[in-house]
């Protein structure tokens, strides 16, 4: 087996002139991979490349793959993922994940950005403060969830009602009415987080209606399942398939 001229111009795209040292400890495996992932996915489906790396870069904080996750970095910028995309998508992944897993993610970036001489802080995203927070994250869920979530930080037992809030105010408020990525792209890599993490699939499920319900249709989450496959592999792939096809059905009753 010898990797195909797609695979070899695919990784010239991403990586520009960069040889990996596996090609000379593991050929085979390179060989194997190279070809999966840079051949066979990427030209599975229609996807746009800056979408599949944006899917791929919050896959890969899902799964907490920090290695691959700084290579990536790289050939997502080369596809057009700007830093202060790079960076909502670490802020945003606190909110799924927790700052212990993120904080690694946060410091990749800063180190990328200081390699590339761009200049920190980046301007500021956020759209809300302290007096609207609640009243923007509850309107935020509203509209990817729909109407039913007007009272949702409200309700629950009162012992856990406060949680419901946080979910408001925190998930929501501080970070989806963020600028740097539309509800679309932040339905969609929430997706990502949660499929990649694995153990999460009642809310995978129920953030699959969401982005289908906002637009991400069925077919559109197949292809994201699809690209980031090689990143997570095929146990915690068929998972969030068969979470995305309950989320249709669920729809369609």
């Amino acid at each position: 087996m010898a990797i195909s001229k797609q695979a070899k111009e695919y990784h010239e795209k991403m990586f520009l002139g960069y040889v990996s040292k596996f090609l000379e400890t593991d050929p085979e495996f390179i060989e194997l991979f190279d070809n999966f992932a840079f051949d066979e996915v990427v030209n599975q489906d229609d996807l746009e490349d800056k979408t599949r790396f944006i899917a791929i870069l919050a896959t890969l904080l899902g799964c907490q793959g920090i290695d691959e996750f700084k290579a990536m970095l790289t050939a997502a910028y080369h596809f057009g993922v700007t830093p202060i995309e790079m960076k909502e998508i670490v802020y945003q992944g606190v909110a799924y994940l927790g700052i212990g897993r993120v904080f690694p993610f946060l410091n990749a970036v800063n180190e990328f950005c200081e390699k590339n001489d761009i200049a920190l802080p980046l301007e500021g995203q956020s759209t809300t403060n302290l007096n609207n927070r609640l009243e923007k994250g509850i309107q935020a869920q509203v509209d990817i969830f729909g109407e039913h979530m007007r009272e949702f930080y409200q309700s629950g037992p009162e012992e856990s009602r406060h949680i419901n809030k946080w979910l408001a105010d925190n998930c929501f408020g501080d970070y989806y009415t963020r600028g740097g990525l539309d509800y679309k792209q932040r339905e969609m890599i929430t997706f990502c987080f949660l499929a990649s993490q694995g153990g999460c699939e009642p809310q995978l499920t129920s953030h699959a209606a969401a982005n289908i319900g906002i637009g991400n249709d069925k077919q559109f989450l197949i292809k994201i399942i699809s690209q980031c496959l090689p990143y997570i592999g095929y146990p915690r792939s068929l998972n969030a398939l068969r979470c995305v096809n309950d989320a249709q059905k669920s729809l369609e009753k």
